[in-house]
């Protein structure tokens, strides 16, 4: 339920785009409830959380100042909400952020981990669709077209629980609009957020090196062909979602068999965890959607010229590779059944 909400207008200072404050907060019927509820909380759907920070003091990022206040006194969200606004216009200085709405909710009754709990959710709208709108009149129908926002289409949104207060609290967060340089300055120059290290983080970023080992670095010390690395990322991928617990040891057997291979994946995984700062353990709880979320960007196909694709999910051992006697590459693949 929201309890209170501020809505605000924010633009791109570097483009000398205004920056428009409310002089109260608003009130809502349950109509406006439910669409706005749909609105904010439908992208939320990762266990991937944050919490908030500061390289010197916790106590002097601006938005953990202000949701600190708004927590212990939730009267003061509409003027909180104000400072938080300034706060994001002045952060707006990429020249590709785009201006929209700002909206500060005080949320009841949230749910986080199996627990109930208050919430304040920062949300921005900078992308409008257009609508038809067809009304009766005498005789017939009229039509025209408006400008509006979807709410099945939140651009970005944070949601911050009352929990953890003395960590920095823990967030949700999601940027559904950019994905170049100019998307940090949501997380990192207006919120200021560190990724949580949980069972979530673990799997996403053990795959994710993984991944990276096998797409990036392979090639540059064995000779080993792409139906062979579909495998290795297969393989990967396969041991998350067979196993509840990880252990280090074991997947590299697993997955790379080879001593050779598993000494270089062991190289480059410590490499890469000082070059990023990411803190990784060699034995942690799997989580299942960390898995299904990485496995999207698993690649499994091969592509040969641009006549053939083959989408490789099983046996590695049913496809040969070869040359024939005029020098031409096949792939030969062996099968039970034909679907």
């Amino acid at each position: 339920m929201i309890q209170a909400i501020s809505i605000h207008k924010t633009g791109n200072k570097l483009l000398d785009e205004p920056i428009r404050l409310s002089k109260e907060s608003i009130t809502l019927n349950d109509e406006l409830q439910d669409a706005l509820l749909q609105y904010f909380l439908s992208s939320f759907k990762s266990e991937e959380y944050y919490r908030l920070y500061h390289t010197i003091d916790i106590s002097l990022n601006a938005v953990y100042a202000c949701i600190s206040a708004i927590f212990e006194n939730p009267q003061s969200l509409h003027e909180q909400s104000v400072n938080i606004a300034k706060h994001l216009y002045d952060k707006s200085t990429h020249p590709k952020i785009k201006g929209g709405e700002f909206y500060v909710a005080y949320l009841k009754d949230c749910h986080l981990n199996g627990k109930t709990m208050d919430a304040v959710g920062l949300f921005k709208s900078e992308n409008k669709d257009t609508y038809i709108e067809v009304e009766p009149v005498t005789g017939g129908f009229d039509i025209e077209s408006r400008q509006g926002i979807n709410i099945n289409k939140l651009d970005k949104g944070c949601l911050i629980f009352n929990t953890e207060k003395e960590n920095g609290f823990i967030l949700s967060v999601v940027d559904n609009t950019n994905k170049g340089t100019e998307a940090q300055y949501w997380k990192d120059d207006f919120l200021g957020v560190l990724i949580l290290n949980n069972d979530f983080m673990q799997t996403n970023q053990f795959l994710g090196i993984t991944k990276h080992f096998v797409t990036k670095q392979i090639d540059e010390e064995f000779e080993m062909s792409k139906a062979d690395k579909i495998d290795l990322l297969n393989r990967s991928v396969d041991y998350f979602k067979k196993h509840d617990q990880f252990d280090k040891e074991e997947f590299e057997q697993e997955v790379f068999f080879h001593p050779n291979v598993i000494e270089s994946f062991q190289k480059f995984d410590q490499h890469y965890r000082q070059e990023n700062a990411v803190d990784l353990a060699d034995n942690f709880d799997i989580s299942a959607q960390a898995v299904k979320q990485q496995a999207r960007a698993f690649k499994s196909v091969l592509k040969l010229d641009k006549n053939f694709h083959i989408y490789i999910h099983g046996n590695r051992e049913l496809i040969e590779q070869g040359i024939d006697e005029n020098g031409r590459k096949y792939y030969k693949i062996y099968y039970e059944h034909e679907a």
